[in-house]
């Protein structure tokens, strides 16, 4: 503040303050009791944090809900009132010159005042959300962990800081199992918002740790150009140690590239360019031929793939129902259905592409 930055902090609650509290609530309570409980954790922090920059000869204010100040309101399911949310940020920012904020991260309310809360990994979410409302240059997430790594230290040996990750990928990293910021906080992110995450031991915040790149986005895309579908069939295939390996190394040979694999007990699948589908069944055949535990490859021509990407697809339970169903309802048969952290991919015929896009569209 002192060299001229404005600047908002975002405050979680201490340790595992959070689940400490919710393990103590051993009785039947509805929401709205529950969010008041666990929202103490913060509510201590904010306090602890204003009166140590306070000591510092910094000016700051706690802000929490219920407070004039407060910005972050949602509806009664929880989702947040962008638009309200947006004006209350605005008139928060307006305040940075004088003095800093130190906000409840993981906290909301109902615009009758109720405390509701923003779930799990909720103060990574403020952050970046208030960020983007506020056209900040930046967010620093000061955590336990050096950023994003190589792979888990206590794992791995030689693991080392990633200096930049795409929102892309860090999500699916998140949504199955690295705690390093919360996929729902990365939905707020946008490119002109730069967001790092820094080691609370590291000194300096204003360089350093992991530097979050790009924005994430809902997208529904379809490929131009038809796949073809490669089946290599065998006994217990999952079974066999290297086979995924062998398979994919016989078409890298003659650099085939794979858009995507499926695999069975007893088979795998390899979508390809239609145009190269001869070579690679060609290529795979030997690879029959030579391995007594492999039985036979086959080949389906003119396949599309229709991918539907969302921030919150692994968090919507019953989503690949709400995208498969419709379909199925349309007398459209697919071929496969592939899903990642934050994907599903639907393999269909290419003559029923337009028809079944149409519908993902219509749901989506």
């Amino acid at each position: 503040m002192r060299e001229g930055h404005e600047i908002a902090v975002v405050a979680s609650a201490m340790g595992s303050t959070t689940d400490e509290l919710l393990e103590e609530i051993s009785f039947e309570t509805d929401e709205s009791d529950r969010a008041e409980i666990v929202s103490m954790g913060e509510r201590t922090s904010v306090r602890m944090l204003k009166a140590a920059l306070a000591a510092r000869g910094i000016d700051a204010v706690f802000v929490e809900p219920g407070r004039d100040l407060w910005p972050i309101v949602t509806n009664e399911q929880g989702e947040v009132d962008v638009e309200v949310t947006k004006r209350g940020v605005e008139a928060l920012a307006d305040k940075l010159e004088d003095v800093v904020p130190v906000v409840t991260g993981f906290l909301a309310e109902t615009p009758d005042g109720r405390v509701t809360t923003l779930g799990r990994g909720g103060s990574d979410t403020t952050a970046v959300m208030l960020g983007r409302y506020m056209n900040a240059d930046e967010v620093v997430i000061v955590t336990d962990v050096e950023g994003v790594m190589t792979g888990d230290p206590h794992v791995v040996e030689g693991a080392r800081n990633v200096g930049q990750i795409t929102v892309d990928e860090l999500r699916n990293l998140s949504f199955r199992g690295a705690e390093v910021i919360a996929p729902s906080a990365l939905a707020y992110k946008t490119d002109d918002l730069d967001v790092r995450v820094v080691h609370y031991q590291h000194g300096d915040l204003l360089t350093g740790g992991t530097r979050i790149e790009g924005a994430f986005e809902n997208l529904i895309d379809m490929r131009e150009e038809p796949l073809a579908c490669i089946t290599v069939a065998g006994r217990s295939i999952r079974n066999r140690p290297g086979i995924l390996a062998d398979l994919s190394q016989a078409l890298r040979t003659e650099d085939i590239n794979i858009d995507a694999v499926a695999s069975g007990m007893d088979s795998v699948t390899f979508y390809v360019d239609v145009e190269r589908a001869e070579e690679a069944e060609a290529l795979l055949h030997e690879e029959v031929v030579h391995d007594n535990l492999l039985s036979s490859v086959t080949v389906e021509d003119d396949i599309v793939v229709i991918r539907v990407t969302g921030g919150e697809l692994p968090n919507q339970p019953g989503v690949i129902n709400e995208i498969v169903a419709p379909i199925a309802e349309a007398g459209i048969n697919l071929h496969d259905v592939i899903t990642s952290a934050t994907s599903v991919a639907l393999f269909v015929a290419w003559e029923d592409r337009e028809r079944t896009l149409e519908i993902v569209q219509e749901e989506f």
